[in-house]
C-alpha cells in the first residue's frame, strides 16, 4: 500500500493505473477505522481493480463546540488495517492542502432541502462541509465508483444528489450499516461512550425497529409513533434530537406516492451524539415490506 500525502502524489500514481485500463473506487473516511470502515473497503474491492482510501479530518464540517480537536487520530493503526484488507493507496491530505486558501475563502458546494433537514437543522452548514470536501476529494481522485456507509442516510442522500446535480460521472453505492451483536451501528464515536451509556445505546435502533414494526403491521399514525418514540428515549437517558418518519427519496413527509420509507433519529447520550436509521418498502400493491437495515 501507498500512501499519498499531497495531490501531486496521488495524481500521479492515479495516471499509472488510469493508463493500464484498471478501474478506480474510492472511499473517503475521517480515520478511526473500524469494522464498518473496513465493510466499506471490502465492498470496494468487490466492484474495481484499485481502491483508494482517504483519511481526512474535515474541519469544513465541524461546528462551534463539535469534537473536532477531541475527534480520534489513529494514522498507524488505520494504516495497518488497510494494508491488511489490500488497499493500494492510502490520500492522507494535510488541510492546506485541501484548503490551500483557508476555509473561509474555500467556495462552498451545496445541496438545498436535503440539506436542511435533520441532521442540517440541529448542525448548520455541516453538509455544506460534507458536500464541499467531498466534491474536491472526487475531483482529485476522479474515481469510477465511491461508496458510503447507509448509516448516515442523509449524507448518503446528499451525496447522490450533489453528483447527479453537478453530473459527475461517479457511481455511488450504499452499504449496508455494519453492527455491534446487540444492534448498535459501529461508529468512532462510540468510544466517547461510558460503561453504562455503552448498554443503553443499542436502545435507539431498538426504537426504529419496533416503529418499523408498528408500520409494517398497518399502524399509519406517523406523529403518535415519532412522539412515543422520542418519549421512550428521553425515559432510557438519551436527548432526542429528532425521531422522523420521512420519504427516503426525498426526506419530506410521506405521501401517498412515497415507494419508500426511511426512518431517522439522532440523540445524544452524555456527550456522545448518535445517529441511525432503519428503511421500509412498499411494494406495487401497496403491502409494506422491511428492508434490511440502513
Amino acid at each position: 500500500m501507498r500512501t499519498c500525502n499531497s495531490n501531486a502524489q496521488l495524481q500521479t500514481a492515479l495516471k499509472r493505473f488510469r493508463s493500464e485500463g484498471q478501474s478506480i473506487v474510492f472511499v473517503p473516511t475521517m480515520g478511526n477505522l473500524h469494522e464498518g470502515h473496513l465493510d466499506l473497503v471490502r465492498k470496494a474491492r468487490t466492484l474495481c481493480d484499485i481502491v483508494v482510501v482517504s483519511i481526512f479530518v474535515n474541519p469544513l464540517q465541524f461546528g462551534a463546540g463539535e469534537d473536532l480537536d477531541g475527534y480520534p487520530r489513529t494514522m498507524a493503526a488505520d494504516k495497518e488495517k488497510l494494508f491488511a484488507e489490500g488497499v493500494q493507496l492510502l490520500y492522507a491530505p494535510g488541510v492546506e492542502d485541501i484548503y490551500p486558501d483557508g476555509m473561509s475563502r474555500q467556495t462552498i458546494v451545496s445541496v438545498p432541502e436535503l440539506g436542511d433537514t435533520l441532521c442540517g437543522s440541529s448542525r448548520p452548514g455541516h453538509f455544506d462541509g460534507v458536500t464541499t470536501v467531498v466534491s474536491k476529494l472526487f475531483n482529485i481522485v476522479q474515481p469510477d465508483v465511491s461508496v458510503f456507509g447507509e448509516k448516515d442516510f442523509q449524507q448518503l442522500s446528499i451525496v447522490r444528489k450533489m453528483v447527479k446535480d453537478l453530473c459527475m460521472a461517479i457511481e455511488i453505492i450504499g452499504v449496508k450499516t455494519t453492527r455491534d451483536e446487540d444492534g448498535l451501528a459501529k461508529s468512532s464515536r462510540n468510544g466517547y461512550l461510558s460503561q453504562t451509556e455503552r448498554s443503553i445505546a443499542p436502545l435507539l435502533h431498538q426504537t426504529l425497529t419496533n416503529c418499523r414494526e408498528a408500520i409494517a403491521c398497518d399502524f399509519d399514525n406517523f406523529l403518535q409513533l415519532e412522539s412515543h418514540a422520542r418519549m421512550k428515549l428521553l425515559q432510557a437517558g438519551f436527548e432526542p434530537d429528532y425521531f422522523a418518519i420521512r420519504d427516503a427519496r426525498t426526506l419530506r413527509a410521506v405521501t401517498e406516492d412515497t415507494e419508500e420509507i426511511a426512518i431517522l433519529a439522532a440523540a445524544s447520550l452524555g456527550n456522545t451524539r448518535l445517529i441511525d436509521n432503519v428503511r421500509l418498502s412498499l411494494n406495487p400493491v401497496g403491502d409494506w415490506r422491511m428492508l434490511a437495515d440502513g
